[in-house]
């Protein structure tokens, strides 16, 4: 699990630009946090919709490629519940399905209060072809 943790941490540029941190993961859940920045602000002073999102993402990322085969998002929704403006963002991916082509998702984006901010869910398309940063057989 080390080497998907270590990939996440050091490929995903966009991630790791938003100041997205992998907290932990394991085949199937990831939980992942951002420290809230005056850059992760819309107009209107809240966090941006699409920093959210991102948290959201990548969380789901993490946890469905954590089985070790490369798995791509197909289709996502975003349901947005109560404002965040300061502190930080906490998203926890749990798979809810998994079978040898598609897998669901849910990401549950919280603040430091633990009030929900968000519910994202994801449907990843798994193909036949190992995750890059999967770990390496012995041999």
């Amino acid at each position: 699990m080390n080497e998907i943790c270590d990939f996440f941490r050091q490929q995903d540029r966009f991630a790791r630009h938003a100041g997205i941190e992998l907290v932990a993961a394991k085949p199937g859940w990831a939980q992942v946090k951002m420290v809230i920045q005056p850059f992760h602000l819309n107009g209107a002073g809240t966090v941006h919709g699409g920093a959210i999102f991102t948290l959201a993402d990548f969380a789901f990322a993490v946890a469905s490629n954590a089985h070790g085969q490369l798995a791509m998002g197909v289709h996502t929704s975003t349901n947005f519940i109560n404002a965040a403006v300061s502190g930080t963002l906490y998203a926890e991916a749990e798979e809810l399905s998994l079978n040898r082509r598609l897998a669901s998702y849910q990401v549950r984006i919280s603040d430091d209060q633990q009030r929900l901010i968000a519910l994202f869910q994801g449907t990843a398309y798994r193909k036949q072809t190992e995750f890059p940063g999967a770990p390496k057989a012995d041999g």
